[in-house]
C-alpha cells in the first residue's frame, strides 16, 4: 500500500474506478480535474505494483471550521486489506491540518460496509437526505466526526481494519 497525493496524470486511473465503483451516479472527468487542482482540496490514491487501486478525496478550505469527505473509492480486488481506512485517515488528519474542527460525509444508506467504517472512526449520522443519490433513489446519510475526539482517541488508532470494503460515498 502506497499512499500519495494525487495528480492530473492519475485521473484516467481514478475515473477508471469511479465509473467502476459508481455506475449509476459517477462524477465526470471535468468534475473530477477540477477537484484534482482545487487549492481547497485534497485527493489523494493509492497505488499497489504501480496500479492504482484507491482514491480518496477531501474538501478543506485551509482555516475553516468544517471539511468534507468528498469520497473514498477501492478496487474490488484490493478491497477488505485497510485501504479505504488508511485513505480515511489520511483525509482526516490533511482536514485537521488545514483547522478543521468536525468533518462531514454523506453516504449511501444501501453501503452498510462503509458506513460501518465511518462509525467505527468515530462519525455520527446527524440526518438523511431522502433519494439524494439519483437515478437510484437512495438516500444519504449524513455523518459528522469531531476532529478533537477522533485525535483523542488515539486517530482512531483503536479500530479494526476490517471495515474496509467497498466504494465509499
Amino acid at each position: 500500500m502506497s499512499i500519495r497525493t494525487a495528480e492530473a496524470s492519475d485521473l484516467d486511473a481514478i475515473m477508471a474506478l469511479e465509473r467502476a465503483s459508481f455506475p449509476s451516479d459517477a462524477w465526470s472527468a471535468e468534475m473530477m480535474r477540477a477537484e484534482l487542482v482545487s487549492p481547497h482540496g485534497r485527493y489523494i490514491v493509492d497505488e499497489e505494483a504501480g496500479r492504482v487501486v484507491g482514491y480518496a478525496g477531501l474538501r478543506a478550505v485551509s482555516g475553516a471550521a468544517d471539511a468534507d469527505i468528498q469520497t473514498i473509492t477501492v478496487d474490488g480486488a484490493a478491497r477488505g486489506r485497510g485501504r479505504g481506512r488508511t485513505m480515511l485517515r489520511e483525509l482526516l488528519r490533511t482536514a485537521e491540518a488545514r483547522g478543521a474542527r468536525t468533518v462531514f460525509l454523506e453516504v449511501r444508506a444501501d453501503n452498510p460496509i462503509a458506513q460501518e467504517l465511518y462509525r467505527s472512526e468515530g462519525f455520527v449520522e446527524m440526518g438523511r437526505r431522502p433519494r439524494y443519490y439519483q437515478p437510484d433513489d437512495v438516500d444519504a446519510i449524513i455523518m459528522r466526526l469531531d476532529l478533537a475526539g477522533w485525535k483523542a482517541q488515539g486517530a482512531g488508532a483503536g479500530a479494526g481494519a476490517g471495515a474496509t470494503q467497498g466504494a465509499c460515498s
